[in-house]
């Protein structure tokens, strides 16, 4: 399940990702780990639906992932740099994002509890910072919430060991704060690991008034369609430069531009959907709906160009698919849509390959599937 912001699917009190059937809920807090410990290539194997609670921060994820280790890979690390200013709205969330050198995150809460008040604080992310400042910030809640929250089989495991739980008035007893100012801290920590779903590292300033998991995703997903837009200007391959790599011609070729890439690992690419597409003069008159089974042309052509860039004489080569699994169709494409296409390799294998694709729409999970192809001779 790719760490990403397409694949959030919830932020009631957590954010929680899902492909399919899976779910793993509650990720932010590993994942601002992860961002605080320097590190942008994870494999994260569970044995449960969500990362284990212990005390409510991220230092125990941080100390468990210092442990491990790091190694450096061959791979350039991706990055998003801020290059405007821009504001967001979500619910009672507010934000203004603007360029900076670096990553800071300042925030800004306020409640009406005498432990808590209006708080602000404003932290550099980088690893030493973070890991004095921000980690051992713990998640906090109201114990009113927590009993309601328990009565529908939800927050079952929630104790004083894994929250600061607080009551009308005060802390409930027996509970002390690490930092005077911990309640923004932790504000700033699930910012931290919201933003980490935009799969790269930011470069630039988030101010937040009042964040929620729903804000901090929804402003994921703004950084993310203003990233894509500003290579839009830029691709990495013209239609031009792709019509040298795949044998594909009109009207079969369904891949405009490609405006990410990662040798051997990661490619993104664009379809855009017109109304002059011959398919839907019958699919269906009246009723435009692009054919599932074109979307998923579109993802394994992505994936192919994939592909023939790994290879040797490529114009000597072509891609045959094998085989499609879990392929889903999850809403409609309609003409004016354009679909971004994500597509990973999961395992190479002499000439064949196995790939991951999700084709997305407004960021909206519109297909998904498991390829494989073989590249053969022409």
């Amino acid at each position: 399940m790719p760490a990403l912001v397409a694949h959030v699917i919830d932020t009631d009190r957590g954010t929680t990702l899902g492909v399919g059937e899976a779910k793993v809920h509650t990720v932010e807090h590993f994942l601002s780990a992860a961002v605080g410990a320097g590190l942008d290539n994870l494999l994260v194997e569970l044995d449960g639906p969500e990362p284990p609670a212990v005390d409510g921060s991220a230092a125990p994820f941080l100390e468990f992932l210092q442990a491990c280790g790091v190694e450096e890979q061959d791979a350039p690390v991706r990055v998003i740099r801020l290059s405007e200013t821009f504001s967001l709205q979500e619910g009672d969330a507010d934000y203004v994002v603007a360029p900076a050198t670096g990553y800071r995150v300042s925030t800004t809460i306020d409640f009406e509890h005498p432990n808590i008040g209006r708080q602000y604080a404003s932290f550099e992310i980088e690893e030493g910072r973070y890991a004095a400042e921000i980690a051992r910030a713990r998640t906090f809640g109201f114990l009113p919430e927590v009993e309601a929250l328990k009565s529908r089989g939800l927050a079952l495991g929630g104790s004083l060991e894994n929250a600061v739980v607080l009551t009308e008035d005060g802390l409930v007893e027996g509970v002390e704060l690490r930092f005077e100012d911990e309640f923004v801290r932790h504000k700033v920590l699930d910012i931290v690991g919201d933003l980490a779903l935009l799969g790269a590292r930011l470069e630039g300033h988030v101010v937040a008034h009042r964040p929620s998991h729903r804000g901090n995703v929804a402003l994921a997903r703004e950084i993310q369609e203003r990233a894509e837009r500003k290579a839009l200007a830029r691709p990495i391959l013209n239609i031009q430069q792709i019509l040298q790599y795949l044998p594909h011609r009109y009207p079969f070729l369904l891949v405009d531009r490609v405006v990410e890439y990662e040798e051997g690992k990661r490619i993104v690419g664009l379809k855009n959907v017109s109304i002059n597409e011959p398919f839907f003069v019958g699919h269906f008159p009246g009723h435009p709906i692009m054919p599932g089974v074109l979307i998923i042309e579109a993802m394994a052509q992505v994936g192919g160009l994939l592909v023939m860039d790994m290879i040797d004489n490529p114009e000597d080569k072509i891609v045959y698919f094998m085989s499609l699994d879990n392929v889903k169709w999850r809403r409609p494409v309609t003409p004016g849509d354009q679909i971004r296409f994500e597509v990973e390799i999961a395992q190479i294998r002499g000439h064949t390959a196995k790939m991951r694709g999700v084709g997305l729409v407004d960021g909206q999970v519109v297909a998904e599937a498991n390829m494989m192809a073989r590249v053969v001779d022409r």
